[in-house]
């Protein structure tokens, strides 16, 4: 072989090992810090939420929660950590979205095995908590069925994702 042919296999070793090497530098990155999400517009998200605040679904206090409110269309104010390695924990529902996942930008950080790193987002709509699966690998859960389209949380309900299961209170 000439040394003009063995230079090109050379250097077309090169680019092909750096390409690999890029690659899973891309796919780890990915893993790590996920994708940005991005928002739905305004307009959209208002006439989205007629179609899932339906009378069946809409919240409403369960007979065995004696400390909730008897008050009609109140939203809940409260997510409480029923289950999982932050049990207990209480977090204040202040603005109209919260994000959950392993990205230290979500709203509620839920570090495990299980949490995608963007993996739901709970939103306030007509004064209905909705939970959304951010297309997880394990999905959400909620009262043990999973949560394929953005669907109403009645209080006192567990959602769970990954090992962490929460209820919504007000």
């Amino acid at each position: 072989m000439s040394e003009l042919t063995l230079l090109l296999l050379r250097i077309g070793f090169l680019i092909l090992m750096w390409a690999f090497v890029f690659s899973i530098v891309y796919a780890l990155r990915s893993d790590l810090f996920g994708t940005k999400v991005r928002r739905m517009p305004a307009p959209a998200a208002a006439s989205g939420a007629a179609a899932f605040a339906t009378p069946s679904v809409a919240p409403a206090a369960t007979p065995s929660s004696p400390a909730a409110p008897t008050t009609p269309g109140e939203p809940a104010r409260r997510l409480v950590i029923t289950s999982g390695a932050k049990e207990g924990l209480e977090l204040p529902l202040e603005g109209d979205q919260l994000t959950i996942g392993r990205s230290a930008d979500s709203g509620l950080v839920i570090r495990d095995d299980y949490t995608s790193t963007h993996h739901a987002r709970l939103m306030l709509w007509d004064s209905t908590w909705m939970i959304q699966d951010l297309d997880s690998t394990n999905g959400t859960f909620l009262k043990g069925k999973k949560v394929g389209a953005p669907t109403a949380v009645p209080l006192n309900t567990p959602v769970s994702i990954g090992t962490t299961t929460f209820e919504l209170r007000r």
